[in-house]
């Protein structure tokens, strides 16, 4: 009863997306299960209970990112669960989170991605090869997730102003410019697309090789498979992508709040991430151009 409940609430008043709302229903049954061999229930359940959980993670040696994000799961239900009066406590605000150690995120150098888009052996020379490229090319260009990319649709698309309408999380509305060249490869590619005679009732701009609506996953593969040919890194994703674009804005002089709107960031904290990037490459530069950068034992 009260998953359902929650589940509700998610879904018609804080209007999450449908991949959030599923991983916070899929932390709580997580919670849940945990609660059931100790014969205890949600009503229940005190500050020991979901530390005692927390310890069972870390055995398990689940990250202390996923942890964090389980907890803030258990906060929030908790905190519904008051608003509603079915618990009087909310026994998570007496749990601390573990600490996350910060890291920086992973990009691919401006060169090697113009390197790879500009490939003419790379791409196959048919409507497969078209696609690939054109996904790479709005991830890179735009810098959107790979929920928003999967929900593109032709409507979101403005030819004559050139931008995309993207709808981001919590159901967040934002527009963001196209460059001509990548305009012009949507064009085309919808034109293809056409010709081939898919399914007409299929309004996602990105399609499998049959024209079915391309999935998460789909997408996933392909960007790692074309970023296997530049990139040794272990991260190859499509928000390795992302990444790759905010940090390229910056180091071009663009406004961090320019980036934020661009990101649909709901805060400027989570855009900072960014600069720790731009001051590691200025460090670089400083250690590899100045005469007194190194010591003697390095040089």
């Amino acid at each position: 009863m009260f998953l359902e409940r929650f589940n509700n609430y998610l879904r018609y008043e804080k209007r999450f997306s449908a991949h959030t709302v599923t991983a916070y229903i899929k932390d709580l049954q997580q919670f849940e299960a945990f609660l059931s061999k100790r014969s205890r229930q949600f009503s229940d359940v005190g500050h020991h209970d979901v530390r005692s959980w927390l310890v069972e993670l870390m055995d398990a040696k689940s990250q202390p990112k996923t942890i964090t994000r389980k907890l803030s799961t258990l906060r929030s239900f908790y905190k519904f669960l008051q608003r509603e009066q079915l618990v009087e406590d909310n026994p998570v605000l007496q749990v601390q989170s573990p600490k996350i150690p910060k890291k920086l995120p992973v990009v691919i150098e401006e060169s090697r991605m113009n390197s790879l888009l500009d490939s003419e052996h790379l791409f196959p020379k048919d409507f497969t090869g078209l696609r690939d490229r054109l996904i790479l090319e709005i991830l890179f260009g735009t810098g959107m997730r790979l929920s928003e990319l999967v929900a593109i649709k032709h409507s979101d698309i403005n030819h004559y102003e050139q931008y995309f309408r993207i709808i981001g999380k919590r159901n967040k509305e934002r527009l963001v410019p196209v460059n001509a060249s990548l305009m012009k490869l949507v064009t085309r590619y919808i034109k293809e697309k056409k010709d081939i005679s898919f399914e007409s009732s299929i309004t996602s701009l990105i399609v499998t090789d049959t024209g079915r609506a391309a999935t998460p996953a789909f997408i996933y593969k392909i960007v790692k498979k074309y970023l296997s040919h530049i990139s040794t890194n272990q991260k190859r994703s499509p928000h390795v992508l992302r990444h790759s674009f905010a940090t390229s804005l910056l180091n071009n002089g663009a406004d961090l709040n320019a980036i934020k709107e661009l990101l649909g960031h709901a805060s400027l904290a989570a855009t900072q991430v960014y600069t720790h990037n731009s001051v590691e490459k200025l460090k670089l530069i400083y250690r590899q151009a100045h005469p007194r950068a190194l010591t003697k034992e390095e040089k």
